[in-house]
């Protein structure tokens, strides 16, 4: 017999990894998955900015933990999963949100800048899922959600200029399909999420250039707002979306139609 609707979205006892979920859209979707009723593990560079948001959903009831982590680096990683484990017992849900950008035509780009972006961008994607994934293979089961970007999908010839960010968001839909390939018959499932435009530190300076034409151009006529990342969050961590894998849903207003 089929579950009923609300117990395939429900993430009660599930345990969750967020990376840069201390702000912005990561910090919203890891708040949806513990409304959901998952445990949060959060990572983020910066510890004040962390901690400000494990006191916060603290104070809401949420089951939270936070470690400062640079995703870039596999043994910052590995020790991630292993206290998460240590913590609440499992990994079940990866959300891989943690990003950089940089801006420039790809004529002047720095090679530091273009490296630093792929290291933490689609380096430290792979590196968390394969330490995610080992974990979730012990299991048999698992939900890792990759953040990529419409970025990865369409671009345009009024900028913004970012190479480098836009390489690594492609690369990343492409890891997305090959993880899900690779795992799907051991019970883990990837997917990806590709945010258009919402507000946040890193997209604001090119939402300004954008905006406008959004507004004039894109199917639902506006910036996303908070909040419409959350309900595709938990669809793919959850029983919801069992026997979805390997897909990149566009979550942007029509941009990408």
């Amino acid at each position: 017999m089929s579950k009923n609707v609300k117990e395939l979205f429900d993430l009660t006892g599930k345990t969750a990894i967020v990376t840069g979920g201390s702000r912005g859209i990561g910090k919203e979707m890891a708040e949806a998955l513990a409304e959901a009723g998952a445990n949060l593990m959060l990572c983020a560079r910066r510890a004040e900015w962390l901690n400000e948001t494990v006191n916060e959903f603290t104070a809401r009831g949420f089951n939270v933990d936070g470690r400062t982590c640079d995703v870039s680096k596999a043994d910052e990683v590995d020790m991630i999963v292993t206290e998460t484990v240590t913590r609440f017992g499992a990994v079940d849900i990866l959300v891989n949100n943690a990003g950089i950008s940089w801006g420039a035509m790809p004529e002047e780009m720095p090679l530091d800048q273009w490296q630093k972006v792929l290291d933490v961008n689609l380096t430290g994607c792979f590196l968390f899922a394969q330490a995610a994934g080992r974990q979730m293979l012990k299991q048999k089961s698992g939900s890792i959600i990759n953040i990529a970007s419409i970025a990865g999908m369409t671009s345009s010839a009024n900028g913004p200029f970012y190479a480098g960010y836009v390489a690594s968001k492609a690369g990343l839909i492409g890891l997305t399909r090959e993880l899900a390939a690779s795992w799907g018959r051991q019970g883990i499932r990837v997917n990806a999420i590709a945010p258009g435009f919402f507000h946040s530190r890193l997209a604001d300076a090119v939402i300004d250039i954008y905006e406008r034409s959004i507004q004039e151009n894109n199917v639902i006529p506006r910036v996303g707002s908070p909040g419409e990342l959350k309900g595709i969050t938990v669809f793919l961590a959850s029983d919801a979306s069992s026997y979805v894998t390997g897909q990149t849903i566009a979550v942007d207003g029509g941009m990408t139609v």
